[in-house]
């Protein structure tokens, strides 16, 4: 094979790894493969139309940016963060969203107010309205909750601050959020409050307000999460 063309074939095959490893990225994600799952390569290989060299190659790239783990006898399967590492992570991301907060106090329009009072209405009402369909809920309650705060990043116009803020959501399963909205009603009406106490500083222009209201927010949202997890963590791989 002449260089050219191995050259090409070498950026084809990582292209196709890297393809594969967001596929199953956003499966756990979703929750579609849920934390503790293990992961088997023939049947990913069957799913995705490829032989198991690249999504073997996936998986390690997956493990190396600590999404799963191979424990032995089982192989690779979906991580459980520990409870320590979501308490971090939604410390740093209390500082960078409150960040945002104030700088969106100037440049939140009356109708991004609104588009975002509409956002935690739906929320709200989605999660209550289908909280017997987990499924359908988390998913609709998980994307009104996301709308919520990736917009109030957009409006910091802070691009930098915005992919931040996006790669920390990115660092745990979404799903697990969205079924603490779902299954704990006090988390729920919490929550709504929360989001209406930073709009209302928003709206009248009260920057300090704007930072501490968001900042309370998510310290909180990370420690629900993080007690989550100190629960599951017991209990994920036994049977």
């Amino acid at each position: 094979m002449a260089d050219e063309d191995k050259a090409v074939a070498e950026m084809s095959g990582h292209a196709l790894v890297d393809n594969i490893a967001a596929k199953i990225r956003a499966r756990i994600m979703s929750g579609e493969i849920p934390i503790g799952a293990q992961l088997r390569q023939a049947e990913l290989a069957n799913d995705f139309g490829v032989s198991r060299t690249p999504v073997r190659e996936a998986l390690r790239q997956l493990q190396t940016g600590g999404l799963i783990d191979v424990v032995p006898n089982r192989g690779a399967v979906v991580r459980v963060p520990a409870p320590w590492e979501v308490r971090e992570a939604y410390t740093v991301r209390a500082e960078l969203e409150a960040l945002a907060a104030v700088l969106s106090v100037g440049n939140a329009s009356h109708e991004d107010i609104a588009r975002l009072r509409a956002a935690n209405q739906a929320m709200y009402d989605r999660s209550i309205a289908e909280r017997d369909e987990a499924n359908g809920a988390a998913l609709d309650s998980r994307r009104e909750n996301d709308i919520f705060h990736s917009t109030i990043a957009e409006l910091s116009g802070n691009s930098r601050l915005a992919r931040s803020i996006d790669e920390i959501n990115e660092t745990f399963p979404r799903n697990v959020s969205a079924q603490l909205l779902l299954n704990d009603s006090r988390h729920r009406e919490e929550n709504f409050s929360e989001h209406s106490r930073i709009l209302d500083a928003l709206e009248r222009g009260d920057v300090e307000a704007a930072r501490a209201e968001m900042r309370e927010h998510v310290i909180k949202a990370g420690e629900q999460l993080a007690r989550w997890y100190e629960r599951r963590s017991s209990t994920v791989f036994k049977g």
